[in-house]
């Protein structure tokens, strides 16, 4: 990568300075916990670029003397290792960072307009993840059931939460006992993406299960969804997005269930509920998107049903 721009020289910093005035540092600390992942991961996969060095990231590296023919020649690179939706995340998380540079001053307006001056990607991703089925979703909640502990209880109610919502890993965590209305079967999701505040409405199967898992945790005030330590001690503290994945994937060994994301219940809820016939903008509501055109993208509807919804139509050809 060094080769085919300007040489680049001094990129790494000798003494970072310290985390409230470094860009990469000030950006990365306003977004939430998965996003803040994510862009990392973007900003430290560019910074090893920049420096062909491994041991680079988003933290070592000074991202003020970075110019146009920098980020022109890191999207160009990009565009050949990624799909277009992924080089346009990363190529959000470069200009954000730049964009706190600039607010630090650490690098002139001219520098910095010019060096964002990238267009955006264009192309279609190939659709990622994939469908539970029903019979799939049954195994994992018949496989926590048939665990008889307060383990299996609590790890039903977080299948059923994120098979009958929607919700992402990251909503379902910060979720509270508050945040739950049992007389309106509805969850009240306050730290959304983007800090937005949403509410989702559980199925009977989803309350039941949450119920079950309420009458073994008590309503005590705090975190939903807890972790269960040995002995089988409810331990009334927030989980982490990783303990979810890890929850879910042990669950489908242990059923035999094909291998999964925790983003799938969200492609299958979004998916479900549009092969049902509910309108896009509900849906969009409820899986809190801004824009229902970003709910489409979730659609993995088949060939097949296609097919049949161009059957309602009717013409009128030899009658």
């Amino acid at each position: 990568m060094a080769s085919e721009t300007t040489p680049l020289l001094n990129l790494v910093l000798a003494t970072p300075p310290p985390l409230t005035l470094h860009p990469a540092a000030v950006y990365l600390s306003s977004l939430t916990s998965s996003s803040r992942r994510t862009m990392e991961k973007a900003l430290n996969v560019i910074a090893r670029m920049l420096t062909a060095s491994v041991e680079s990231d988003a933290l070592s590296l000074d991202w003020s003397k970075l110019r146009y023919q920098h980020t022109a020649a890191i999207r160009s690179v990009l565009m050949e290792q990624y799909s277009p939706a992924t080089v346009n995340r990363m190529l959000c998380a470069l200009r954000r960072v730049l964009k706190e540079a600039q607010r630090l001053g650490l690098i002139s307006a001219d520098d910095y307009a010019t060096a964002v001056d990238l267009k955006r990607v264009k192309g279609d991703s190939p659709l990622r993840g994939r469908l539970l089925k029903p019979s799939e979703i049954a195994a994992l909640l018949s496989n926590c059931k048939n665990d008889q502990t307060l383990i299996g209880v609590r790890d039903a109610a977080l299948i059923a939460i994120l098979s009958g919502s929607g919700l992402r890993r990251s909503e379902l965590v910060a979720l509270d006992t508050k945040d739950y209305q049992n007389e309106y079967s509805s969850l009240l999701v306050r730290k959304g993406k983007g800090g937005k505040s949403r509410t989702v409405y559980l199925p009977d199967g989803a309350v039941a299960a949450l119920n079950d898992w309420l009458f073994e945790r008590s309503n005590a005030p705090g975190a939903l969804i807890c972790p269960v330590r040995r002995g089988g001690h409810v331990q009334i503290q927030r989980m982490t997005d990783q303990a979810v994945m890890t929850i879910l994937r042990k669950r489908a060994l242990s059923a035999e269930v094909a291998s999964f994301s925790p983003h799938d219940f969200r492609r299958t809820f979004i998916t479900s509920l549009l092969t049902a016939g509910v309108d896009v903008l509900t849906v969009s509501r409820l899986a809190g998107h801004a824009d229902p055109a970003t709910t489409q993208k979730y659609d993995l509807r088949s060939e097949e049903y296609k097919r049949q919804a161009v059957q309602l139509l009717h013409i009128p050809y030899g009658e």
